[in-house]
């Protein structure tokens, strides 16, 4: 990075609706961060919150004790613009041989707010953990979109082979209220490619330098999914910014928010530089 550039990392300098921090990550605790933002001033958040005690980060401390629920939801909720989208990527650890439910009951509690739950979708990692001696293989990671009303971007991406392509799609008749209006006919021939599925398999990230990344593909394709080129993007658990870096390339304005000052500087290092890596 050139030294007369501004570093993409900044401490917490903000007041309550000062205008928003755009193109940085915010070295601090999420929800007051967010605290300071303008209300209805994000178009979508993608993000991974540190599941039960699958993620340490503090001293062997799982960071599910050191970070709010609650008010990270409540935030949500007041700064995303009416049909904005969040993103929420989350799993559950096994516990005396039991699943614990932390996601659904944060999902159910983002629906209690006020948030509609547009689609639950399913990341798998093509490979898994050990399974017990009495329970499948598993390999799959919620991804629970949740939207504030009808969501006011949706760019679905098509690249799942369609098995009819190139053949006619035939003639057809419209109805309208039941009866025969009229009797129309069509000419063409199906896409080559359909909307593709809600269960999107990428292989999980390894050698990073965070303990849980998700791939960078997963994160663009949700930002061209659920927002439009010059929206706004937040991660209000930024790790070493996949989100941001992801953003960034696919010409989007973003915000990254990490307590960690480690993950902070990865999250520098990679922003600063101009290309994608």
């Amino acid at each position: 990075m050139d030294k007369n550039e501004t570093s993409p990392v900044q401490a917490i300098v903000f007041l309550p609706g000062s205008e928003l921090p755009l193109d940085r990550i915010i070295c601090g605790d999420n929800c007051e961060v967010m605290r300071t933002f303008p209300s209805e001033s994000i178009d979508l958040v993608v993000t991974s919150p540190p599941y039960d005690s699958l993620r340490s980060y503090s001293a062997g401390k799982p960071m599910s004790e050191l970070w709010d629920f609650e008010g990270v939801a409540q935030q949500l909720w007041r700064i995303i613009k009416p049909g904005g989208v969040v993103v929420w990527v989350v799993a559950d650890a096994t516990v005396d041989g039991s699943e614990t439910g932390t996601s659904f009951r944060q999902a159910l509690r983002f629906m209690e707010i006020g948030f509609r739950l547009h689609d639950t979708m399913f990341w798998d990692q093509e490979e898994s953990s050990m399974p017990s001696h009495n329970r499948y293989w598993d390999s799959c990671e919620y991804m629970f979109v949740f939207s504030k009303g009808k969501p006011k971007s949706t760019n679905l991406i098509k690249d799942k082979p369609n098995k009819h392509a190139g053949k006619s799609n035939g003639s057809g008749i419209k109805r309208i209220m039941g009866k025969e209006e009229e009797r129309t006919r069509w000419e063409g021939n199906y896409a080559d490619f359909g909307t593709r599925y809600n269960v999107w398999r990428f292989p999980a990230e390894r050698g990073s330098n965070h303990p849980a990344p998700f791939p960078e593909a997963l994160a663009r394709d949700h930002i061209l999914s659920w927002s439009n080129e010059g929206e706004i993007v937040l991660d209000p658990f930024s790790g070493s910014a996949t989100t941001s870096k992801m953003a960034k390339h696919n010409g989007r304005r973003f915000i990254g928010i990490e307590i960690s000052e480690k993950y902070c500087e990865i999250a520098a290092k990679r922003l600063s530089q101009g290309v994608l890596f």
